[in-house]
């Protein structure tokens, strides 16, 4: 009832601060906040701890930290103030899905700066990382198979550390590997690094061969203890401007919200396999927890729906050179400056970030990504296990 009310109060509430003008942005911002302190309030997370693999829509700093990449302001300006590995203006989904559960930012893995605690998990999503094993011209070289790695080398040296019994407030306790929450938001690059040099039907004929990887990557991990698994599928990825700026020059391959149709058309294929996937683990292994979360919906509506969510711009990035219709050139990323036909020019961000959905063609926005976490935490996109760990759903 709490999640029904919940989702209530967030429509009624953004339709209604539309007409506030100036402040309209605020107080739609502000009730969001609300709507996820609501369902925290409600609930009980027995979570101790959760380990995350994935990409850029939840790398904490990964990427930066293991090959050095720069992540330049303005990104982080409206919350983290320093760019803080980020792709984004503040927090990514899984900051506010950290929040509901009453833990700490997850720290980057190979973030070894600034005392970093383990505590309460781990973060081994990296920007540009794909299902599939790496390839030389891979962006990341943190593949999935590379982060499930990487977490067997942290559990081992984990285990290593609490027989000492110095390093307990950094490390998680021993139970935290079978009590503690597994989070994958991944696959987004795999589909759309492809497209640059397959067909549509090459593209799809891969997708089973990526989940197949990512089906061994999960049963690695529940052969390492894990037992409670959260999955969010892949997004539409037609509708970011960086995908629409290099295949949707022609209007014949936009659908009815501008946006790339093969692209999305892919997403769906890629989905639909996806779910079919955790229903099998679930039946594979009765006495783990897999919940399958519709990202792809959430995101969709958004975009469709956006100006009575309190957004003006659901496509455009904010932070981008080139002005409308998307506000990105692919030769000048968000905060850098470049010379173009001999005229200095620079990506920088727009005046009000709260009322773009996409940040820098690729990655959402601060208000985005908490529109999307309120939605998750809602409850209405997710499978019933879902439910059944949190009791305020229902």
């Amino acid at each position: 009832m709490i999640g029904i009310l919940v989702s209530m109060l967030f429509v009624f509430s953004t339709h209604q601060v539309r007409v506030a003008m100036d402040f309209k942005n605020v107080v739609a911002f502000q009730v969001v906040t609300l709507c996820i302190s609501l369902a925290v309030a409600n609930s009980d997370f027995s979570y101790p701890a959760v380990f995350n693999f994935g990409d850029s829509n939840s790398d904490t700093g990964e990427l930066a930290a293991g090959l050095g990449f720069l992540v330049t302001p303005p990104n982080g300006q409206s919350y983290f103030k320093p760019p803080s590995g980020r792709f984004s203006d503040g927090r990514l989904i899984v900051d506010f899905l950290m929040d509901a559960f009453k833990l700490p930012f997850l720290n980057a893995y190979l973030d070894s700066l600034g005392l970093p605690t383990f505590r309460h998990g781990c973060n081994f999503a990296a920007s540009g990382s794909t299902i599939l094993p790496a390839t030389a011209t891979s962006i990341s070289l943190f593949s999935f198979g590379v982060q499930v790695s990487q977490f067997l080398r942290f559990k081992g040296r984990v285990l290593q550390l609490l027989q000492g019994k110095k390093f307990d407030q950094y490390v998680p306790s021993e139970d935290y590997f079978e009590k503690g929450l597994y989070m994958f938001d991944i696959g987004q690059n795999d589909l759309t690094g492809a497209f640059y040099s397959k067909t549509l039907d090459q593209v799809l004929a891969s997708i089973p061969t990526i989940l197949l990887e990512f089906e061994s990557g999960i049963k690695k991990l529940y052969d390492l203890g894990a037992r409670n698994f959260w999955i969010h599928n892949t997004g539409p990825l037609g509708c970011l401007a960086t995908v629409i700026a290099k295949f949707g020059t022609n209007s014949s391959n936009l659908d009815e919200l501008g946006c790339v149709s093969s692209q999305n058309q892919a997403a769906k294929a890629f989905n639909t396999q996806l779910q079919a996937l955790c229903s099998k683990l679930k039946a594979q292994y009765p006495d783990a927890n897999v919940t399958y979360v519709d990202i792809f919906t959430i995101k969709s509506n958004l975009i469709a729906n956006h100006s009575k969510y309190g957004f003006e711009q659901p496509i455009m990035a904010c932070c981008g050179y080139g002005g409308p219709p998307l506000n990105y050139d692919s030769r000048v990323f968000c905060g850098l400056t470049k010379i173009l036909n001999g005229t200095t020019v620079t990506a920088k961000a727009c005046n009000n970030s709260s009322v773009y959905v996409n940040w820098d063609g690729t990655h959402y926005t601060e208000a985005g990504n908490q529109y999307v976490a309120s939605q998750i935490l809602s409850g209405n996109y997710s499978n019933i296990h879902l439910a059944e760990k949190m009791p305020f759903l229902l």
